[in-house]
């Protein structure tokens, strides 16, 4: 088609239609698409939405997303063992906050912020008798770069006939959850990134 229109125009102008004019003229042309699609590739690619191509300013939801991969990942957390008992993780009870991925100046930033309960359950061996013990890993918020300050409490679901002392064991040993929880939680941050 576009050899088609070059030779009409070479008749309209009165140009002597010969191969030779013919062939320089398809270099020019095939050079100049090779330059265009050059220039193509050389320009960056916009993120975000078709309407937003300048990149100005452009907020994605990732809630669900982000809350539904929270709990697979912590939900797989497995179990504990110490040297007077064993625990595991029994399911998250409480997942909530917002996840999102900004786009300004058409660079992709991404963040959240959650807060979280995990259901535990455990056997430890108190004044040697093996007592079933229940309760909540609580971390009462974290987000996007923070995961070293992450900080637990727990609540036990019925701690009465548990003494002080035996208490502050167990929460010792509870504790030693935060490593794994974790190396999940990083594994979300590159996946966030990822998005």
């Amino acid at each position: 088609m576009l050899f088609a229109s070059l030779e009409h125009e070479h008749e309209q102008a009165n140009i002597p239609n010969n191969s030779e004019n013919l062939t320089q003229a398809y270099r020019l042309i095939a050079l100049s698409e090779i330059r265009r699609q050059r220039q193509r590739q050389r320009q960056p690619t916009a993120l975000g939405s078709v309407w937003n191509q300048a990149g100005t300013w452009e907020e994605k939801n990732l809630n669900s997303w982000a809350s539904n991969r929270i709990k697979e990942l912590l939900g797989s957390l497995g179990s504990l063992e110490f040297p007077t008992g064993k625990a595991s993780i029994d399911g998250v009870s409480k997942c909530t906050g917002d996840a999102f991925l900004v786009t300004v100046r058409n660079k992709k930033r991404v963040g959240y912020n959650y807060e979280l309960s995990l259901k535990f359950k455990g056997e430890w061996l108190i004044k040697e008798e093996d007592r079933k013990v229940k309760g909540h890993l609580d971390i009462p918020e974290f987000s996007f770069g923070e995961l070293e300050d992450l900080q637990v409490a727990i609540r036990f679901s019925d701690d009465k006939s548990l003494a002080s002392d035996d208490k502050k064991q167990i929460c010792k040993d509870l504790k030693a959850f935060l490593s794994p929880i974790r190396e999940k939680l990083h594994a979300f941050e590159e996946e966030l990134k990822d998005r």
